[in-house]
């Protein structure tokens, strides 16, 4: 899988881009990840990419221009391009996995007020939200979103029952993990997970896994 990030801060994604499992993954030959200066498709000397919104009103507005020629530089005919953008849809598991069988994505990053609205209703495929607030730029979630996307490619992980387990891929938040010591300052691992008794655990983890949704997200459905 290819990812580019294209925005203005491209320093800000390099370290994360090169550490970790997503450092891993392109190590493995599973992903190539890239952070992609949007100046380099600006026509002036000051490298402008945005510019005073229509109207009025407080802020910068992203211009159209550069980012309609990066785009058309770096759109392959497999390209699948995201606006990060908080009117769109809201990350899930369910979008990363599903984002993680495309073969090319580029996550298109908006910054200051916004980014002309003709960018989002004829030169992008979708819009996604990481969450109902507002960040300082795209880049940020732009970097949520490749992280989210790079672990569900298979054999990234190391053990694809990792990713399997997580919360939210089975509709629930994840069961509460332990390990050592059995005893720390009084707290004590639950007793079942010293059994050995491999379908009691199951159990008992599936049970907690119910109770966590029930208590921290009452909004999803058991």
């Amino acid at each position: 899988m290819k990812i580019e990030i294209l925005t203005i801060f491209p320093e800000m994604c390099r370290e994360i881009l090169g550490s970790s499992i997503l450092k891993r993954a392109q190590e493995k030959g599973l992903a190539a990840l890239d952070a992609i200066d949007l100046r380099d498709w600006t026509d002036d000397r000051h490298k402008t990419t945005d510019d005073a919104p229509y109207g009025g009103g407080p802020g910068m507005v992203m211009k159209i221009e550069p980012i309609d020629r990066a785009l058309s530089d770096l759109r392959t005919p497999e390209a699948k391009v995201i606006l990060m953008s908080p009117q769109g849809r809201q990350l899930s598991h369910s979008i990363a996995a599903s984002l993680a069988r495309e073969s090319h994505l580029i996550l298109l990053c908006g910054h200051y007020e916004g980014i002309d609205q003709r960018v989002a209703d004829h030169l992008v495929d979708g819009e996604i939200s990481i969450g109902d607030y507002v960040l300082t730029n795209g880049a940020l979630a732009a970097l949520v979103v490749t992280d989210a996307v790079v672990r569900l490619i298979p054999g990234v992980l190391g053990d694809d029952e990792s990713a399997a387990q997580d919360s939210f891929a089975t509709g629930l938040l994840d069961h509460p993990h332990y390990t050592r010591p059995v005893e720390y300052r009084g707290w004590r691992v639950p007793e079942i997970l010293l059994s050995g008794h491999h379908a009691a655990i199951e159990s008992w983890r599936q049970e907690a896994a119910r109770e966590a949704t029930r208590r921290n997200r009452p909004d999803i459905e058991i």
